[in-house]
């Protein structure tokens, strides 16, 4: 698929883990955010669709200088704000649902985290913080501040507060076999799994929302709100997470970096492949790409001719 002949995008949505961002540092490439603002200029709906929380995304996001207006569509679609934090969608598991997940979840091996629509203190809540740091420790000591450790986890439902999210994580093996187990539960009617694995670390990281809440979800939402049409939406990542995103997008573009599995599901789908991984700017080489017009961290189109900030 080539798509400078398909329809000019309106919309781009981007993961942001191995797709935005390098595989190593906390930091976006100039030439990611040069490319990023220059789509903004020239007319197009930049969006930011992660599987981190809001308060985890930002920090990352505030370097590039898009405007507040932009949208982030945060854990996995379960909350949609704009970077200046006004709210527009934000959905909730049930209290007794999950409650319930901590004792169905036990047994694989896992440290679940629930996360509320809160800042500070108790937006994440888990029931063991050194159990969760073996496993994740970057994350944990990014968090901190955000963490309540609650044991038995059980316990913080009795606070009457519904979580947007829970998380579970382990190794691949272990996260496959949490999600084939909840599929066979009665909750499984309830809820939505996204996994995020990364094979070369045996991580998985299985999210837990509530029924209906993934990023495609959210994203065909946005569009419709913004009046712009299926057809017109670029739609970049690289992960599981990612897939009803890129399955509902008219333009989806699959990370190169992606794994063996889901680059043969992007195959089959018909997906585009970025030409760079995400170490090499390769989500915004496919917005040039689609958008010849809009110049590159160098200050050039796709073609490498010589293009004017905003036109386009």
């Amino acid at each position: 698929m080539s798509l400078r002949s398909a329809k000019p995008v309106k919309l781009a949505a981007f993961d942001i883990d191995g797709t935005l961002m390098p595989s190593v540092g906390t930091r976006m490439s100039e030439r990611t955010m040069a490319s990023l603002r220059a789509a903004v200029a020239a007319g197009v709906e930049v969006v930011i669709a992660t599987g981190r929380r809001a308060a985890y995304a930002m920090p990352l996001l505030e370097p590039i200088g898009l405007p507040a207006a932009t949208v982030l569509i945060s854990s996995n679609g379960a909350n949609t704000r704009d970077f200046a934090g006004n709210l527009m969608d934000c959905f909730y598991l049930s209290l007794p649902t999950a409650r319930a997940l901590c004792a169905e979840l036990r047994p694989f091996g896992g440290t679940m985290v629930f996360t509320f629509d809160r800042e500070g203190p108790g937006e994440l809540v888990l029931e063991s913080l050194d159990r969760l740091h073996d496993r994740i420790a970057l994350w944990v000591d990014a968090n901190l501040p955000y963490i309540e450790q609650v044991d038995p986890l059980e316990r913080v439902f009795d606070r009457g507060e519904a979580p947007m999210q829970g998380m579970i994580c382990g190794t691949v093996a272990q996260m496959t076999a949490a999600e084939q187990h909840l599929l066979g539960t009665p909750f499984a009617a309830e809820i939505e799994m996204h996994r995020t694995e990364y094979a070369e670390r045996d991580l998985s990281i299985l999210d837990i929302l509530p029924l209906g809440c993934n990023k495609g979800v959210a994203l065909a939402k946005l569009a419709s709100r913004l009046g712009v049409a299926r057809e017109a939406v670029m739609a970049v990542g690289d992960n599981w997470n990612d897939v009803e995103m890129l399955r509902w997008a008219g333009q989806p573009v699959l990370m190169c970096n992606a794994s063996p599995a889901l680059r043969e599901e992007g195959e089959r789908s018909g997906w585009l492949l970025s030409r760079a991984t995400n170490d090499e700017d390769g989500a915004v080489l496919s917005l040039e790409d689609a958008l010849p017009a809009v110049p590159d961290g160098q200050g050039t189109n796709a073609h490498g001719d010589v293009a004017l900030a905003g036109k386009g």
